[in-house]
């Protein structure tokens, strides 16, 4: 049994007030154990379209949980994705205050720009290898606005499957001159480097995680545009900031991307 759409608006409303705050409420699902995926998505999207109301444009997707370790720690066999809104998006050398989150984390991801709309139903990686314009390097900023990171699945779905920002380096490559199943990627904080990992972690190859969203997406009447960034999941383990933190993440054969916090 699903919960009821009251406590759907009211769980949604929990969430924005958390974000809004910076103050971590605990987990949907310890008050509604009944909470489904279906659920999760429905809350996800009551927040959205607050937000876009409110003038927010969608600008693209992240996929979540992208990775088979993640999956096995949430006991699933799929990602989750969630919205990436103008709002959202941070720039390079333009600090971000880090008290505006409640357990901000950073995650290595190599990024996609649409020139084509995808299709949804049946769509393949050579449709995306078709629509894809630019590759591009990129971070994820990730916040739970649950206490603690204590999340179940639904509860970071709900939860804009646990995003809060997207930062784009400057280069921009064309899909056709690199092979993004195979992009080393290395994050370093404060000059030294903490994190490793390989493009391939993204299922295997993020085009993998790029044509699951597209079709998933469509379920939920929701379809990739022409023009929307997309992050397919983290080539790395995240990495949790703090202030004064700045960190550069480089990508082999695709730039570098940097954000910093006060």
């Amino acid at each position: 049994m699903t919960v009821s759409p009251e406590v759907r608006q009211q769980l949604a409303r929990a969430l924005a007030d958390a974000e809004a705050g910076a103050d971590a409420i605990d987990p949907l699902t310890a008050s509604y154990p009944d909470l489904d995926v279906v659920d999760a998505y429905e809350i996800q999207l009551i927040n959205i379209g607050r937000r876009l109301e409110d003038g927010a444009v969608v600008a693209g997707h992240k996929v979540g949980l992208a990775s088979e370790a993640m999956q096995k720690m949430m006991g699933v066999d799929e990602p989750d994705y969630g919205h990436l809104l103008d709002t959202m998006q941070y720039l390079e050398h333009t600090p971000i205050d880090a008290s505006r989150f409640c357990f901000p984390r950073v995650e290595v991801e190599v990024g996609f720009i649409l020139g084509k709309d995808l299709p949804g139903a049946g769509c393949t990686n050579a449709d995306v290898i078709d629509a894809v314009e630019w590759v591009v390097p990129s971070i994820e900023l990730i916040d739970s606005r649950i206490r603690d990171w204590k999340i179940t699945l639904c509860d970071t779905i709900a939860d804009n499957a646990s995003s809060c920002g997207w930062i784009l380096g400057e280069q921009r490559v064309a899909i056709a001159d690199i092979d993004t199943g195979d992009i080393d990627a290395r994050l370093h904080r404060n000059g030294e480097v903490i994190a490793e990992g390989n493009s391939s972690a993204v299922l295997g190859h993020p085009l993998n995680a790029v044509s699951w969203l597209a079709r998933k997406v469509e379920s939920f009447g929701v379809r990739l545009r022409a023009g929307d960034v997309i992050l397919p999941g983290t080539a790395t383990r995240a990495i949790d900031i703090t202030s004064g933190d700045h960190f550069v993440a480089e990508f082999a054969k695709l730039g570098s991307v940097t954000l910093d916090f006060v």
